[in-house]
Order: C-alpha cells, then sequence, then structure tokens
C-alpha cells in the first residue's frame, strides 16, 4: 500500500516539473531548465519532449503528391493541403479520411527518405508551396489488413475523435454554473493542479481473421492479378497457369460475359471455317486419286535431262513426290531390268502400276508386263514352268503339290518327273523313258537331267519300287508315290522295315538310343 502511494506522488511530482520544463524551455530559462532536468532524471519517470504546434508556421501549403501501387504502372499526381508542423501520422489519417486509402497501406517518400509517423513535414523539408511527395500504396494482402481489421480501425479513429472532443471541454467546478460564476483560478494553482486526463479505453484485442480469397489468377510473367475466366494475361499475353481452377462461386459480370461470348463465337466460327477446308482439301484430294498422272503446278527442272519443265506438262510421282518430264520417265521404265521400277532420284520410292500403264502404249506396257513375270519367275525358289514347248504357264508350288496343270495350254504336268505323261504313271513313263533314250533325243535328254538330280543329290531312287523321286521341300520324311514307302531322305533308305511302322530293321534307325540316324538329320521323322 505504501509503495502505491509513493509511487503515485512521484507521478504528480513529475507531472508538475514536466510542465516546469515546458514553459522553461518555451521562456528561455536555461538555468531552470537544467534544474528540472535534474529532478526528473531522480525520479526515473519516463518524459516526452517535442515542439508544440504552434511554434511552426500556420501557413497552408500545398503539397504536390505523387501516388502508386503495385498493381499498375500509372503515376497519379494530386494536390494536398498540409501545414509543415503536421506529422506523418496525421498525414496519413487526413489521406485516409480523404481518399479511404487505410494508414498502414501508405509509405511516404520525401526526399529520397523513407518518412516515420513521428517526422513532422518540415523536417522533411515541405515548408512552402509546390514541393513534393511520392505515396505509394501497398496492397491489402502484402499489408495484411482484412475487412474486419479496416472497420476495428474506423471504430477506434472515432472513439479517438471523442476523446479529442472531451479535452477540449473545460469542466467547471462542483457548485460554479453558469457564465457568471465561472472564475479563472490563480497561476498557483493552475500549476498545482494535475492536467485533466481522459480516460483510459481498454481496446479489445482484434481477434485474427484470415486473409480473403483472392478471385482472380496471377501472372507470372508481370504479376497482374486477371480475372479467374480469362484464358491469358490481359496486359501481357502471358497463359494461364495450367493448375489453376474457376471458382465455382465466382460470378462474371457483363464485361466478362460479353468476352466469353464473343470468344465462344470466334471459336464456331475458326471450327466451321477449318471444316470448309477440310472438307475442300478432301475432295481435292479424290479428285486428284481418280488420276493416274498428277501434273506439275509450278515451274521446276528435271533432274534427269535438266530440262525446264512448264506447269502442267511434268509428272510428279505419287509415293515420292519427285517432279519429271514425261519422256525421261518413260525411258526410265522402258530400259529397266527389274521387276520393280525405282524412282530415278535413287530414293526408295518405287514408281506405281498405274503410273507405269499411262506412261507406256499398249504393246510396251505387255512387253514390261512379260518381263515383269519372266524376272518373277527367274527368282522364284519353286518355281516350275510348263514343259510343253513355247508355253509361257508357270508356277509356284508346295511340297505337298506333285502336278501343275497349266491354264495356257492346259496340259497336266509331273513336277516329280519335270515332264508330260498323260495315261502313265510315273514308273511307267521312267520305264519308258530309258527305252526311248536310245533312240529319241529328247527321251535321252530327259534322262540324262534326271540322272544328273541323281549325281547331285537332288532326286533319289525308291528303295523298293526303284522309280525316281525327290524332295522339293520340307523336312526329311517323304513317301513314294507308287508303293507308298516312307522313305527317310538323308539315308535313302527306307523308314520301317518290312514289318511297318516299329520296325527298326530298315536302314533308318532315327532315335534308336536317342541317336539320329545321319548327321544332317534334321530330327522330324
Amino acid at each position: 500500500m505504501a509503495a502505491e502511494v509513493t509511487q503515485k506522488v512521484e507521478l504528480t511530482e513529475g507531472e508538475d516539473l514536466a510542465l516546469s520544463l515546458s514553459e522553461a524551455l518555451s521562456s528561455g530559462n536555461s538555468e531552470e531548465a537544467v534544474e528540472i532536468c535534474k529532478k526528473l532524471s531522480h525520479l526515473q519517470v519516463p518524459v516526452s519532449v517535442s515542439i508544440s504546434r504552434d511554434a511552426y508556421p500556420e501557413d497552408s501549403i500545398r503539397l504536390k503528391v505523387g501516388v502508386e501501387d503495385a498493381q499498375s504502372a500509372d503515376y497519379i499526381p494530386v494536390t494536398v493541403v498540409v501545414s509543415s508542423g503536421m506529422t506523418i501520422a496525421e498525414l496519413k489519417d487526413k489521406i485516409s479520411h480523404s481518399f479511404g486509402f487505410h494508414p498502414s497501406l501508405q509509405r511516404w517518400v520525401i526526399g529520397k527518405r523513407l518518412a516515420q509517423d513521428r517526422d513532422t513535414l518540415h523536417s522533411h523539408g515541405i515548408r512552402k508551396d509546390g514541393d513534393q511527395a511520392f505515396l505509394f500504396i501497398l496492397s491489402a494482402q502484402a499489408a495484411h489488413l482484412t475487412r474486419q481489421q479496416h472497420k476495428l480501425d474506423q471504430e477506434q479513429q472515432r472513439l479517438d475523435s471523442i476523446v479529442e472532443s472531451m479535452q477540449s471541454v473545460q469542466l467547471c467546478p462542483r457548485g460554479l454554473g453558469g457564465a457568471e460564476g465561472k472564475k479563472t483560478p490563480p497561476p498557483e494553482a493552475q500549476r498545482a493542479l494535475p492536467p485533466v486526463l481522459p480516460p483510459k479505453i481498454k481496446t479489445v484485442p482484434k481477434p485474427p481473421v484470415l486473409p480473403k480469397p483472392q478471385l482472380g489468377w496471377t501472372c507470372q510473367m508481370c504479376t497482374y492479378i486477371n480475372k479467374p475466366t480469362r484464358p491469358g494475361c490481359e496486359m501481357c499475353g502471358g497463359e494461364r497457369p495450367e493448375e489453376y481452377k474457376v471458382p465455382d462461386l465466382y460470378r462474371p459480370d457483363q464485361d466478362e460475359v460479353q468476352r466469353i461470348q464473343q470468344e465462344q463465337l470466334a471459336t464456331l466460327q475458326y471450327q466451321q471455317a477449318r471444316e470448309e477446308e477440310r472438307e475442300q482439301n478432301y475432295l481435292s484430294l479424290l479428285a486428284t486419286d481418280d488420276q493416274n498422272l498428277i501434273g506439275n503446278v509450278t515451274e521446276a527442272d528435271c533432274p534427269i535431262c535438266f530440262s525446264p519443265i512448264p506447269s502442267g506438262e511434268g509428272i510428279v510421282l505419287r509415293e515420292c513426290l519427285h517432279t519429271f518430264c514425261r519422256e525421261c520417265l518413260k525411258e526410265t521404265i522402258i530400259n529397266n531390268h527389274d521387276a520393280e521400277v525405282s524412282c530415278p532420284e535413287a530414293c526408295e520410292s518405287k514408281i506405281l502400276d498405274r503410273e507405269i500403264k499411262e506412261l507406256l502404249t499398249e504393246e510396251e506396257h505387255q512387253r514390261f508386263l512379260e518381263l515383269r513375270l519372266s524376272i518373277a519367275e527367274s527368282r522364284s525358289e519353286h518355281s516350275f514352268h510348263c514343259q510343253t514347248p513355247n508355253c509361257r504357264g508357270w508356277c509356284i508350288y508346295e511340297d505337298e503339290v506333285n502336278e501343275f496343270r497349266c491354264d495356257l495350254c492346259n496340259e497336266t504336268n509331273c513336277i516329280l518327273c519335270r515332264a508330260i505323261h498323260n495315261g502313265m504313271n510315273c514308273k511307267d513313263y521312267q520305264d519308258d523313258l530309258r527305252i526311248r533314250a536310245e533312240n529319241d533325243q529328247a527321251a535321252q535328254q530327259t534322262k540324262q537331267m534326271l540322272e544328273g538330280m541323281l549325281q547331285n543329290g537332288e532326286a533319289m531312287k525308291c528303295p523298293r519300287c526303284d522309280i525316281i523321286v525327290q524332295k522339293k521341300d520340307g523336312c526329311d520324311w517323304i513317301c513314294c508315290l507308287m508303293c507308298k514307302t516312307e522313305i527317310c531322305w538323308v539315308t535313302k533308305q527306307a523308314r520301317w522295315g518290312p514289318n511297318g511302322n516299329g520296325d527298326i530293321s530298315a536302314g533308318c534307325r532315327c532315335r534308336v538310343n536317342n541317336q539320329l540316324c545321319h548327321p544332317n538329320c534334321q530330327n522330324c521323322h
């Protein structure tokens, strides 16, 4: 209790000394000011010394202010009427009341310095009309200012204005009322009485408010905040982030709705024009496909004879789009000795049959087809030419086929005997061939051909009926056409003995004791 009384006495004495120090400094009495300062230092009471507003000139000054924010590069000039004794905090309040910018959003730069709230305009050189200052407005998100915080600050400003109005009201002593009863106390009493302080109003702590979600997407190039539905930045044309999604609660304004409708209309027109272009290209492709030869649209030089080719007189190959003159392309086809005609430019493309037929005459085209058939027959591994003299028929046979009926001469050829022996089987024909070979030169040539096939291993004699048989292709198991004996091709012996299937007494002992019958055996019988 005693400590509280002592503290109150020190505060009262400190207030008196502060008023005395103010009067001494105002009157220029330095000695008294020094003595008062010593007494205040012994009390260790926090004291604030500031120059009175009356010391500054009361003349109004027209301050030129340049305003800029973080969202745009526009510099807006504004003129504000101030006085040189006004502090930066008072200037922020003035701007807040006049233009609606909260003090926490304002950053003042005067004379290349960032001004603080306690500084006066006079300290920054603002003393006459036309002086300049710069005001930068922060975004509410950068200043962490929410709508509820702004509302609470406005209410606090109203309370502060009420308190200031209460300070300006002079209260009369109890029992004295009216103008006649008012008496001014003597100076000694005024000094003895402490100044009337306004009651302290307890401020309720402001609850934290989450920042309001930002409607729109920020451009990664210029940081401009675009409307949610814009596909690209309105300022620099940058693309909208791929991960951004338009909020479900967003409702575009009238301008945005009109822009979206125009974009949809432009997209529809583009799609229609594209479909029309595709249809025209398709019709042009169909018309081109009906033509056997495609003419050149632009002038070109023939890469063979180096002659200029006027538009429409050259030939453009379908596969590689190389252009040649008609004469050089025709000579290339006629002098070709292959089944297919390659492009003269040595590329991998071929000249199509429809192009060849259109370039050649009927006779030239027939000779080309005969040459192609002859080349195909000579290059086929299992080809057989009809044995009728001067017949051009031929076929490609398989292992199971032993006869070939020619569609040109209607004769039936025996592929095994390589001859035509109507009315005779292979054994009768071969026996007759040996008899006729003594006097008939043609039969003798045929006999020599068969003997050559036996010597070269292309044919063999059946181990039972002794006719000549051959393996055209396939595995090592063959069967005689006459006696139906199963024969092993590599050992040239019967597959089974006299007792039939399973009798291993014959020459072929394949897979007996898990051994092959011959080093060349394919293990397929």
